[in-house]
């Protein structure tokens, strides 16, 4: 299958490439930039250059492939909102090219995971109209499924959410949770997401809701304490009410507790999580160190 891929130079996305070649699909990835580009050519795809704001350049991708994955999301915090409504952009512009031709498109939904058998997207999840658009083309022709990605997808390399955490624990000393540090987030390798998309791509029916959950839930106090132990400093508990203040945006969800199931998702797919877990990978990430 000729499969168009956007973010495919990103930690997903690169590691979907990879997985998608290797199942003996073709790959076209969508590179706004030369750095970009370059990393899709060497993963052994094609390049098609342009941005997820380029509807023209997206409308083409999904013409000329059998199917779409769509991964890119500009996760600057400061521009959520332009990314948000550029998502929901690209989407309208994939099922305009795909209505009616029974050809997949998965999306990679953000946000909370919400339960399995929800159908449509937690109703906080500021990315909810793109994931409610992106389920909505099942009905117009479209093979279409939406993949929960786990707050934490990590390998040993990388693990965004952490580093964000381990950035906050040098600025301020101390590698912290709030209060217990009881609160759970699930977890998923990063093969092992790139793989579910895979799979969606290849067999998911329409209209699917997939949960990329290898771990049902990680307290964030043991991720502190590796990350304490990573970087030699001390542990310490955060009270609720000074959670915004030491922990900035994620004051506001350390304290949320989020665990997730993936039991309808491994069963409808036969997909199996084979990687280590996250706080295994922590055990190993140089990356905490530099």
């Amino acid at each position: 299958m000729r499969v168009f891929v956007t973010g495919a130079s990103g930690f997903i996305g690169s590691a979907l490439v990879t997985d998608l070649l290797e199942a003996g699909h073709e790959v076209v990835g969508l590179a706004r930039s030369d750095e970009s580009a370059e990393v899709v050519t060497a993963a052994g795809a094609e390049v098609l250059r342009g941005s997820v704001e380029d509807l023209t350049v997206l409308r083409t991708g999904a013409a000329e492939s059998a199917g779409v994955i769509h991964l890119a999301f500009d996760h600057d915090l400061s521009q959520h909102d332009a990314a948000a409504r550029a998502e929901l952009g690209a989407i309208k512009a994939f099922g305009d090219v795909l209505a009616g031709s029974g050809r997949p498109l998965v999306v990679a939904s953000g946000g909370p995971i919400g339960g399995e058998h929800d159908t449509r997207p937690p109703s906080t999840s500021p990315r909810v109209a793109g994931a409610n658009a992106a389920l909505a083309l099942a009905e117009r022709g479209v093979r279409s499924s939406l993949v929960r990605l786990s707050p934490t997808v990590h390998d040993r390399a990388a693990c965004p959410m952490v580093t964000a955490l381990a950035r906050i624990a040098r600025e301020k000393g101390v590698s912290g949770y709030v209060e217990q540090g009881s609160t759970r987030w699930p977890s998923v390798h990063r093969k092992d997401a790139a793989r579910l998309f895979r799979l969606a791509l290849e067999k998911a029916p329409e209209g699917s809701v997939l949960h990329a959950v290898a771990e049902e839930g990680v307290e964030i106090r043991k991720i502190a304490e590796v990350v304490g132990r990573q970087l030699d400093l001390p542990v310490a508990s955060v009270a609720s009410a000074d959670a915004v203040d030491h922990f900035g945006f994620l004051g506001r969800l350390l304290g949320l507790d989020l665990p997730a199931s993936s039991q309808v998702t491994r069963s409808l797919l036969d997909w199996n999580p084979t990687g280590p877990g996250l706080l295994a990978d922590l055990e190993h990430a140089e990356y905490l160190k530099s």
